[in-house]
C-alpha cells in the first residue's frame, strides 16, 4: 500500500506540490497533467530522489523518510531518460544496472535474463543499443525498472518520441505488469490512458485537483461535446471560441468535435466523449471555476 500524506515542494518561489495526498494498492493509475504540472517531481519525490519540505509517503507501513533503502528495494523508476550507454549491449547493460542497484553478480544475471524475457527482448539482448528502436529502448528501460522485482513501478512520460506501434506495443507491456505491482504512469497524453487505467490523478500546478476512475471522468462529460461537419471557414470560427478535441479535413469540408457547455452550431450533435474530451471539459471546467 502506497500512502502519500500531505506532500509539499518548493523550487524558490515556484510551488511545484500543493499538499497532494492519495492512497493505493496495485493497479496502474494514470498521473495526468500538462507539463509543468509536477508530475515529474511528484515521481521523484516517491523514487526517493527528491524529499519533500513538508508531508510524507509511507510504503507498506514504512516512511520514506527513515526507510529509503528499505522501500527502493521494492520500487523500480523509469524517468523520461534513463540514460543508456550506446555500445553496450541490452544485455551488459542490464548486468551493470543490477550492479549498481546492488544485486550479487549470479542474481543480477537471474533477474537481466528474467526481465529480458519479460519485455521480450530476448532475441535483441545482444545488440547494441545505439542499433535499437525508440520502442526497444523504453523496453530496456522498463527491463532496469524491473531488475529487482519491484512492486512499485514509476513511470514518466514512457511514450514521448515513439511511433504508434511502438507506442501501443509499450503500453500494452505496461498493462502486463500491473497484475501485481502498483504502477504510476505519468503522462500528458491522455489517449495512452483510455483502455489502460482503472484511476486518474489530475495535476495542475502542483494541485492534485481530481482523483476519479476514467468512467466517472467521462460520465462528468455527457452532453459536453459536439460533433459536427461543417465548411472550413465556419470551423475555423468556431475553433477559435470553443475548445476543438478533433478537426479532420474531408472533401465535403471539416469534421469537428468540439468541448462545450450548450450546443455551439445548429448542426452539432451531442456526441460520447473519449477520455480525452472529459479531461478537457474538467480542465475547462475547473479553470473557469478558479477565482
Amino acid at each position: 500500500m502506497l500512502c502519500v500524506e500531505n506532500i509539499s515542494k518548493h523550487f524558490g518561489s515556484v510551488r511545484a506540490l500543493d499538499r497532494v495526498s492519495f492512497a493505493a494498492d496495485r493497479g496502474l493509475c494514470g498521473l495526468v497533467g500538462p507539463n509543468g504540472a509536477g508530475k515529474t517531481t511528484f515521481l521523484r519525490i516517491l523514487a526517493s530522489i527528491l524529499q519533500p519540505d513538508e508531508g510524507r509517503v509511507i510504503w507498506n507501513g514504512l516512511d520514506l523518510r527513515f526507510y529509503g533503502e528499505l522501500v527502493r528495494r521494492e520500487l523500480g523508476y523509469l524517468p523520461q531518460d534513463f540514460g543508456v550507454y550506446p555500445e553496450l549491449s541490452a544485455r551488459r547493460f542490464l548486468r551493470y544496472m543490477g550492479v549498481l542497484k546492488g544485486l550479487p553478480d549470479r542474481l543480477a544475471a537471474e533477474q537481466t535474463e528474467w526481465a529480458l524475457n519479460e519485455v521480450n527482448l530476448v532475441a535483441a539482448a545482444e545488440k547494441p543499443l545505439k542499433t535499437l528502436s525508440g520502442g526497444m529502448r523504453q523496453r530496456v528501460g522498463i527491463a532496469q525498472a524491473l531488475l529487482n522485482d519491484p512492486r512499485l513501478l514509476l513511470v514518466d512520460e514512457p511514450t514521448a518520441g515513439l511511433d504508434p506501434e511502438e507506442r501501443l506495443r509499450f503500453l500494452g507491456l505496461l498493462a502486463t505488469l500491473a497484475d501485481r505491482r502498483l504502477i504510476l504512469l505519468s503522462t500528458h497524453i491522455i489517449a495512452d490512458l483510455e483502455v489502460l487505467v482503472s484511476r486518474l490523478l489530475l495535476l495542475d500546478h502542483g494541485h492534485l485537483w481530481m482523483d476519479a476512475s476514467p468512467e466517472v471522468l467521462k460520465k462528468g462529460a455527457e452532453g459536453r461535446v459536439w460533433a459536427l461537419a461543417i465548411d472550413s471557414i465556419s470551423a475555423a470560427e468556431l475553433r477559435k471560441q470553443y475548445t476543438c478535441s478533433r478537426a479532420v479535413l474531408r472533401s465535403s469540408g471539416v469534421a469537428l468535435r468540439l468541448v462545450a457547455r450548450e450546443q455551439p452550431h445548429p448542426a452539432a450533435a451531442p456526441a460520447a466523449p473519449d477520455l480525452e474530451e472529459a479531461y478537457l471539459w474538467a480542465a475547462q471546467e475547473r479553470a473557469q471555476n478558479q477565482p
